[in-house]
């Protein structure tokens, strides 16, 4: 009887082993290139968030987890071919990216065309959930709207004049977009557009300081940019005209020259000193440990990204068909490094809470540090629904 027993069991242990197998996801992002910053901090968060939600054992229901990096360069066309060659040619079953927004539109069709999750991080732009959608697109980054409409919530105040300053480009005309629409009480009186490499501001700022000075209350000139050092205009001293600058988070490397302006309030996405949850804990004494530094901006976008991922593959015991995923992940919510997210079924965005801040200058940190004013649920913002469906 026992022979029979350690036989079936020798069986049973063999179909197992056989069920098994690789779940193959590929990560086309910006590893080279003007974002590559940006990038670096996904990678390392994204294997975080594996490691995390997998409990170290970078598997789900038996099956290995296989990470297949891709380098899309921040250029479209070669964002487009690599996303491509993975579900082609590795026979990838599921991808996550990219960095630049121009990339990650050249790459929605690809998963349209092969049907499979191409699951955006960090990505900004409106239209990758919105008119340039697909049934096949989720977002666990934030998009532009829930960018802009948290920083209007957070300066939304009667008695308020508001400039805003932002990039000539989709990512600027977006972000303006969103913020004007989501204003109930403050005034917007100017909107300037400069090209995305200005260095010099004096005719912008000209502009912006002659369509606020002489209005009575708060004034505030709100910048939407990203690289660069849009900072410079406040070498043009608004002070003087008793006019405050104001600006969402960054990075940390980009927040220094946040130290130049204490009191200053924006909302961000991430901040690692702000969320008090579980996931956050881990994230932040782990990253402390393994570099020697917080996690940045884009490491927690990563690790949301490995969580979601490994959530969708454990509710589905690791099947990897793409029609299984997608009406897993439709309405799906999961822990971050931020809290709760939930996949809106709609148009597959993450719904998210963002954090109203005041900057603080503490001499222990090389950037300003942006204290919690207070957190922007999901349902405090009301984020568009874009895709044409």
């Amino acid at each position: 009887m026992r022979h029979h027993l350690i036989a079936a069991a020798a069986m049973l242990c063999c179909a197992t082993a056989l069920q098994a197998k690789d779940i193959k996801i590929a990560h086309v992002y910006d590893k080279t290139g003007p974002l590559e910053a940006y990038a670096k901090q996904t990678q390392i968060g994204l294997l975080m968030g594996l490691d995390y939600a997998t409990g170290g054992t970078m598997q789900v229901n038996g099956n290995k987890l296989v990470l297949i990096e891709k380098d899309s360069q921040g250029k479209p066309d070669v964002g487009k071919s690599q996303l491509a060659a993975a579900f082609a040619d590795d026979k990838a079953d599921i991808a996550i990216g990219p960095t630049s927004s121009g990339v990650a539109l050249a790459m929605l069709p690809v998963a349209e065309e092969y049907k499979k999750i191409l699951l955006v991080e960090p990505a900004v732009a409106d239209a990758i959930t919105g008119d340039k959608w697909n049934r096949y697109i989720f977002r666990t980054g934030r998009n532009s709207s829930q960018d802009a409409i948290s920083n209007a919530v957070a300066l939304d105040k009667q008695g308020v004049t508001i400039a805003t300053m932002a990039q000539d480009n989709a990512f600027g005309r977006d972000g303006v977009k969103a913020f004007k629409g989501a204003l109930k009480n403050a005034k917007l009186v100017h909107e300037e557009y400069l090209p995305g490499n200005t260095t010099d501001f004096t005719a912008g700022a000209q502009r912006l300081f002659d369509s606020l000075k002489d209005k009575p209350g708060r004034k505030i000139i709100f910048i939407i940019w990203a690289g660069g050092n849009p900072f410079k205009i406040a070498d043009l001293d608004p002070k003087r005209f008793g006019i405050e600058i104001a600006t969402g988070g960054n990075i940390l490397p980009a927040m220094t020259a946040f130290k130049n302006f204490p009191g200053m309030e924006g909302a961000a996405y991430y901040y690692f000193g702000i969320p008090k949850n579980p996931v956050n804990n881990w994230l932040v004494s782990e990253h402390y440990k393994r570099y020697k530094a917080p996690p940045d901006f884009f490491t927690a976008g990563g690790m949301s990204a490995g969580i979601a991922l490994v959530e969708a593959l454990k509710k589905t015991a690791g099947n990897t068909n793409t029609e299984k995923l997608i009406s897993t992940m439709e309405g799906m919510s999961f822990e971050s490094p931020k809290g709760k997210m939930t996949f809106r079924k709609d148009d597959h965005q993450a719904m998210q809470s963002m954090y109203h801040f005041k900057i603080k200058v503490d001499p222990a940190f090389a950037w300003g540090v942006p204290e919690l004013v207070r957190e922007i649920k999901p349902e405090d913002m009301n984020i568009p629904i874009l895709n044409k469906r």
